[in-house]
């Protein structure tokens, strides 16, 4: 009669083991699931960009430097292969999108343009698109991220090569530009 009680109670365990492991793994396909929508919208991105660029060309073949910086940054976003690289690339894209904003705003003949126009709505709805992608990929992260953290899953979670994964974050070196209101001119 022993042997059942402690049978059932290691069957029960293994059973718990199981069911732990199982949601570490579902888990962290959720967070890879996150990142592969995130790679959805960036491939909208990239493949929005050249239409942009050969658009702002054609207005301001003069700010050369700004839409070369923008392909390379594009290019560097398209051979990432890493989740972190990807991270990172899309950063730097972000940030060479953010030079043409600027660009554009010293250009108002830019504007003016049909095709300008809708590249730029375009644009804001990838940007919108990625933003929710990114954010559902961080509570992804953060679930799976907790479970490896927290206990009793911490300890089992190292045993299954479980371990934190970084969020989608903007650089440190980015934080005071956003930390900044905006300024707006008329």
């Amino acid at each position: 009669m022993t042997w059942i009680i402690v049978l059932v109670v290691v069957v029960l365990i293994v059973l718990w083991l199981v069911g732990m492991y199982n949601n570490l793994v579902r888990l962290r396909n959720n967070r890879e699931n996150a990142f592969a929508n995130i790679d959805v919208q960036l491939k909208q991105r990239y493949d929005l960009v050249p239409q942009l660029v050969a658009t702002v060309k054609g207005y301001a073949t003069h700010e050369l430097q700004t839409l070369q910086r923008l392909t390379e940054a594009r290019t560097a976003a398209m051979g990432a292969t890493t989740i972190n690289d990807k991270i990172a690339a899309d950063n730097a894209l972000t940030n060479a999108l953010a030079g043409l904003k600027v660009q554009v705003e010293a250009y108002p003949e830019l504007k003016a343009s049909q095709n300008f126009m809708q590249l730029q709505t375009e644009i804001a709805d990838i940007e919108n698109k990625l933003a929710a992608v990114r954010r559902f990929f961080n509570s992804a992260t953060r679930e799976l991220n907790n479970a490896v953290q927290t206990f009793p899953s911490n300890i089992f979670a190292k045993m299954f090569g479980f371990h934190c994964e970084p969020m989608f974050e903007v650089p440190q070196a980015d934080r005071a530009t956003l930390d900044k209101a905006p300024e707006i001119k008329f």
